[in-house]
């Protein structure tokens, strides 16, 4: 048995005993269920961590989850982290570096980032960014369709991944060209039509947790579990109708406060009981420029940072404008991981 599982159920006979201790004082059957409830309230997010170490890390017990996804009849291993490189077809992104104008310019770019070792490419015409105001469903099947056209000729053998919450977009985007995922950043939830949407096409989608629109703040009572308790239940609506590559991403961002952001960074690993690939996007976010102090411009170096947390605590995918460092981060990680599991 390894150290982590030995950890494990040590702790759990030494909750067991403080059980039976409370048991023998009482010597009151009320008492003694009384006691277990306090003893588990307070308990719990412990023995929480304990499962979630052990599930995430505990690869010898054979624990560990090995996903795939299935683009449009190819298996997609995940085996590895992969790389997600971000192409936006629009105008007012909130990282200037990443707005492409032209057709010829994306085609460019996309062939830069496969050569850097991009995984998928993740293509979007309508901008989320704070205090943003969304194109018009027209104008952005136009966009789409205009670059889709030459990405589907020049590079045929790409995995493309649409960035839309827009049902209609999806199924269009899906349908007519080589786009095999459907990345949406409202779970769902701007666009009813979207769940039925993604079951018809059945392609992978990129669940969101979204409480807003990017930038907005959201009231929790407990935020965590709230981010985790939507989540789960979005999954089981998917799993209801069919849909079943499911990637989660906790949508850092999109009505969290600053603090939150971080809250869930710090216990990304907790995502792993969704039973799901986590994606990670927090590529050149204000939730670093804010703490260093930088614009979007400057903020490659704390994007890398946070995006080697990610990895070490169990990410799948990293969505990302420079492909480049974000492969070079996988690669020391893996590196990192394969030295850990040989001792």
């Amino acid at each position: 048995m390894t150290e982590t599982a030995t950890c494990f159920f040590v702790y759990l006979r030494k909750t067991a005993k403080i059980l039976l201790f409370a048991e023998s004082v009482t010597g009151n059957l009320f008492e003694f269920y009384l006691g277990i409830y306090v003893i588990i309230e307070i308990k719990f997010k412990q023995i929480l961590k304990f499962v979630t170490v052990f599930y995430c890390s505990d690869n010898s017990m054979g624990l560990m989850r090995r996903y795939s996804l299935n683009v449009k009849g190819r298996i997609l291993l995940l085996d590895n982290p992969l790389v997600m490189g971000i192409l936006n077809v629009t105008p007012d992104s909130f990282y200037e570096g990443s707005r492409i104008a032209t057709s010829d310019d994306l085609v460019v770019r996309a062939k830069a980032m496969i050569d850097e070792g991009a995984d998928i490419l993740d293509i979007g015409a309508c901008s989320t960014r704070p205090s943003g105001c969304p194109v018009t469903e027209s104008e952005e099947l136009r966009r789409l369709h205009a670059v889709l056209d030459v990405v589907d000729s020049e590079l045929p053998d790409a995995v493309v991944s649409v960035d839309t919450f827009r049902a209609s977009v999806a199924r269009e985007c899906v349908e007519r060209h080589n786009v095999s995922i459907v990345n949406d950043v409202s779970g769902f939830s701007w666009d009813e039509a979207m769940l039925d949407t993604v079951a018809d096409l059945n392609v992978p989608y990129v669940l969101t947790h979204s409480q807003g629109w990017a930038g907005e703040s959201a009231v929790y009572k407990d935020f965590l579990p709230e981010v985790l308790q939507v989540l789960s239940q979005k999954m089981w609506q998917l799993r209801q109708l069919g849909v079943n590559d499911v990637i989660i991403d906790p949508g850092f961002g999109f009505g969290k406060s600053l603090h939150q952001n971080y809250c869930m960074m710090a216990h990304l690993k907790e995502f792993a009981m969704l039973e799901a690939p986590v994606l990670v996007g927090i590529s050149r976010k204000s939730m670093i420029s804010k703490v260093l102090g930088t614009t979007s411009d400057e903020a490659l170096n704390g994007t890398t940072v946070l995006n080697t947390h990610a990895i070490m605590s169990g990410a799948d995918i990293l969505r990302v404008h420079d492909v480049k460092q974000a492969k070079e981060a996988v690669k020391i990680c893996s590196a990192i991981k394969a030295a850990n599991m040989a001792g």
